[in-house]
C-alpha cells in the first residue's frame, strides 16, 4: 500500500463532498440538455428553456457555495483541499458559460440557429456527460481507467469544438454582410467554445486527482 492509499484508508467515507460533486455534475448535464433542446426550437419556444437554465445556473452557484462552506468547516477532506476547490469551481465555470450562451441568444434575439451553434451545444452536452461519468468514480477512486477515459474523450471534444468554432467564424466573416449579425453570432459561438474549454479544465482537475490517488 503506497502512502496515498494509506492515508485514503484512514480518511472516513465522505458524506458531504461527493454528493455535492455529483449534484453539481448532474446539474451541469441538465443545463447542457436544456440549451441543446433550446437551439432546436423556434425563437418563441426557447424562452421556457432559457428560464430553466437561469434556475439551474443559480442552483449550480448554490452548490459551489455549499461546497466551499463545507471546506471551511471540515478539517478532514476526501482529497486535497485545493483540488476540491478547483473541481467545484471549474464545474461552475462550465455552467456559467453555458448560461452565458443562453443569455446572449435571448438578449440578441438570435432567430436563425446555425448548424455550428447546434453542433457546439451537442459537443458541450457530451463533454458534460463525460464529466458526470468521471465525477461519479471519485467516491472510491478504484476505477481510474473510467476517469482517464472520460477525460480523454473530453479533450477530444474540446479539439472538435475548436475546429467547429474556427470554421464557423470563417464562414461568418466570408458570407455575412450585416455587422450586427457578425457581432452577435460570433459572441454566441465564442462563449459556447469557451464552455468546452472549461470542460477541459474540469478534466485536468479530475486527471490530477486520479494521478495523486493511483
Amino acid at each position: 500500500m503506497n502512502i496515498n492509499n494509506f492515508f485514503q484508508f484512514l480518511v472516513p467515507k465522505d458524506k458531504k463532498f461527493f454528493p455535492l460533486f455529483e449534484e453539481a455534475s448532474s446539474n451541469l448535464i441538465e443545463i447542457a440538455i436544456n440549451l441543446h433542446d433550446a437551439v432546436n426550437l423556434p425563437l418563441k419556444e426557447r424562452e421556457v428553456l432559457f428560464q430553466k437554465i437561469d434556475v439551474l445556473e443559480q442552483k449550480g452557484e448554490d452548490i459551489t457555495r455549499q461546497t466551499n462552506l463545507e471546506l471551511s468547516r471540515n478539517f478532514i477532506t476526501p482529497f486535497d483541499r485545493e483540488d476540491i476547490y478547483s473541481l467545484i469551481s471549474s464545474i461552475d465555470n462550465v455552467a456559467g458559460n453555458l448560461h452565458g450562451a443562453a443569455s446572449r441568444m435571448r438578449l440578441y434575439q438570435v432567430d436563425k440557429i446555425t448548424k455550428s451553434i447546434r453542433k457546439l451545444t451537442e459537443i458541450n452536452l457530451e463533454a458534460c456527460q463525460n464529466i458526470d461519468v468521471a465525477v461519479r468514480e471519485l467516491r472510491d477512486l478504484k476505477k481510474m481507467k473510467i476517469i482517464t477515459d472520460a477525460c480523454l474523450r473530453i479533450n477530444k471534444l474540446e479539439n472538435k469544438s475548436d475546429n467547429v468554432y474556427d470554421k464557423a467564424v470563417l464562414d461568418l466573416f466570408e458570407n455575412e454582410t450585416d455587422a450586427k449579425n457578425i457581432i452577435k453570432y460570433k459572441e454566441v459561438l465564442s462563449v459556447l467554445e469557451t464552455a468546452t474549454d472549461k470542460c477541459k479544465s474540469v478534466a485536468s482537475v479530475l486527471e490530477s486527482i486520479s494521478v495523486k490517488h493511483s
